[in-house]
């Protein structure tokens, strides 16, 4: 069973910065890709980030150039650095991997349960 667990989220004014992150744990034997969407009141989930293995990002263009993302094999980590955070930023904000368990050759889409992230003044 791998589960994945998201952190960091809360109340932030605008033009403020967050740092999520998430971990991954159970029986893994590799994750390729990891990352974030959200999902804000009334509106369907988006994506907002991803990374692969090797390091290669991906954002969608309302978030580029403000937030970061980033993510730490070793520890089956992802992290996502939201700065400059505006009022259309609020959403509840996934975390996502794409996952090889221990003793199986396919891979699998896990999703965390969400954090809350509130930008309001």
């Amino acid at each position: 069973q791998v589960q994945l667990v998201e952190s960091g989220g809360g109340l932030v004014q605008p033009g403020g910065s967050l740092r999520l992150s998430c971990v991954a744990s159970g029986s893994i034997s590799i994750i390729s890709v990891m990352g974030w969407h959200r999902q804000a009141p009334g509106k369907e989930r988006e994506l907002v980030a991803t990374i692969t293995r090797g390091g290669t990002v991906n954002y969608a263009d309302s978030v580029k150039g403000r937030f970061t993302i980033s993510r730490d094999n070793a520890k089956n980590m992802v992290f996502l650095q939201m700065s400059s955070l505006k009022f259309e930023d609020t959403a509840v904000y996934y975390c996502y991997a794409n996952v090889r368990p221990s003793g199986s050759s396919r891979m699998y889409g896990y999703w965390g349960k969400g954090t809350l992230v509130t930008v309001s003044s």
